[in-house]
C-alpha cells in the first residue's frame, strides 16, 4: 500500500469539507478489508475548519493529504486527488461512505474482466439500510415532466413514467446504467485519460450527469455492480448550509442542460423546473397543516423550494455560504 510505488492497483480519492468524524469512519472503513489490491489513499481537504486535517495526521498518517486554502469544489478537488494519483484503477469516494468488506476488491475484480467498462459503482445503502437509489437516466424533457407532476412516484413500477430516477428497476442485477451517483466510482485510468477529468465549472453536483454522459460518447460503459456494497450517510457537508446545497444542485442541472442541449431545450427545461418547484413549494404547504407532527420537516421544504424559486427569478442566494 506504499503510496510511493508506481504499480498501485487503486487509487482511493476523498474530498474532504467539515465532516471529520464521517471521514475518519471512512478511512477505517478502507483499512479494514474493503481491497485485497494494492491501495493508496488521497484525502483533499476543501479548508475545513472542524479539525478535519489534525484528525487524519494523527489517526492514519499513512493517507496522502491535500490542503487546499480555500472550498474549491468537487470536481476541482477531486482533479488535484486524481494529478496527485499513481493506481491503474481511481476510487471516488464521498467522506460519508462506509466501505463494506471486498467493495473495491469486487469492483476491480470486475473491471479486469470487463475492459470496456470505463467506470463501475456498487450498490448503495443508506444509514438506515435501506436502498440508495444510485442509478438513473439521462434527463430528458419527457422524463424531467414526469418527475415534476409526480408521475415517476404515482406510477412507480412504470419505465414510461420513471425514465429518470429507475425506480421501477429493483436495483438487484448487474448492468449498464446512464449514470452513476457521484457518491462512488470506480474509474479506469486508461478510460480517464481518452475522457478527461471532471468538469470543474461543475463546482457541486452535475458533475456525474456530466463525466458519465462523457464516457459514454466516447465509446466507455458505465456499468453497476451490485455485488459490492457500501454504505451512504448522506449530507455529511450540505447539512452545513441546506438551502445553499439546495440552490447548488438546481444551477448545476440547468449548467448541464446548457452544456449538451439546445437552447429550446434549455428553456423547456427551465420552465419545466419552475413548475417542480411550484408544486412542491404548494404540496408542502398545505401538507404543513395537515401533519403537525412533521411540520419542521416541512417547513424546511417549503422554505427551500421558495428560496430555489426566488433564485431562479432575481438570481440573489441565501447569506450561507460553502466556501
Amino acid at each position: 500500500m506504499n503510496k510511493h510505488t508506481a504499480s498501485v492497483m487503486v487509487s482511493v480519492i476523498i474530498v474532504n469539507w467539515n465532516a471529520r468524524e464521517f471521514l475518519l469512519s471512512c478511512l477505517a472503513s478502507l483499512y479494514a478489508g474493503a481491497c485485497c489490491h494494492s491501495m493508496e489513499i488521497v484525502v483533499v481537504d476543501n479548508a475545513s475548519t472542524d479539525g478535519s486535517v489534525a484528525a487524519v495526521n494523527k489517526k492514519f498518517p499513512q493517507v496522502r493529504l491535500i490542503q487546499n486554502s480555500a472550498n474549491l469544489g468537487f470536481a476541482r478537488a477531486n482533479n488535484l486527488g486524481t494529478a496527485a494519483s499513481t493506481g491503474r484503477y481511481l476510487c471516488y469516494v464521498n467522506s460519508d461512505v462506509k466501505v463494506l468488506t471486498d467493495c473495491i476488491s469486487r469492483l476491480v475484480d470486475y473491471g479486469e474482466q470487463a475492459p470496456r467498462v470505463g467506470m463501475a459503482g456498487p450498490r448503495i445503502v443508506g444509514g438506515d439500510g435501506r436502498l440508495q437509489r444510485s442509478c438513473r437516466g439521462f434527463p430528458s424533457l419527457w422524463n424531467m415532466l414526469c418527475r415534476a407532476l409526480a408521475l415517476d412516484t404515482l406510477f412507480s413500477g412504470s419505465r414510461l413514467f420513471t425514465g429518470y430516477s429507475l425506480v421501477h428497476w429493483s436495483q438487484e442485477e448487474l448492468r449498464a446504467v446512464d449514470i452513476l451517483s457521484g457518491c462512488f466510482w470506480l474509474v479506469r485510468r486508461d478510460a480517464l485519460n481518452q475522457v478527461g477529468p471532471l468538469d470543474e465549472a461543475f463546482f457541486m453536483y452535475g458533475e456525474d450527469l456530466d463525466w458519465c454522459k462523457r464516457f459514454w460518447n466516447r465509446g466507455w460503459k458505465v456499468v453497476y455492480v451490485p455485488t459490492a456494497e457500501a454504505i451512504h450517510y448522506g449530507g455529511a457537508s450540505s447539512a452545513n448550509a441546506p438551502l445553499r446545497f439546495f440552490i447548488e444542485r438546481q444551477r448545476a442541472d440547468l449548467q448541464y442542460w446548457r452544456k449538451h442541449h439546445a437552447r429550446p431545450a434549455v428553456a423547456a427545461f427551465f420552465l419545466i423546473s419552475l413548475l417542480h418547484l411550484a408544486l412542491r413549494a404548494l404540496g408542502y404547504t398545505l401538507a404543513l397543516g395537515l401533519n403537525r407532527h412533521e411540520r419542521p420537516t416541512y417547513r424546511q421544504k417549503v422554505a427551500r423550494s421558495v428560496a430555489c424559486l426566488k433564485w431562479m427569478f432575481t438570481g440573489r442566494e441565501p447569506v450561507a455560504h460553502i466556501s
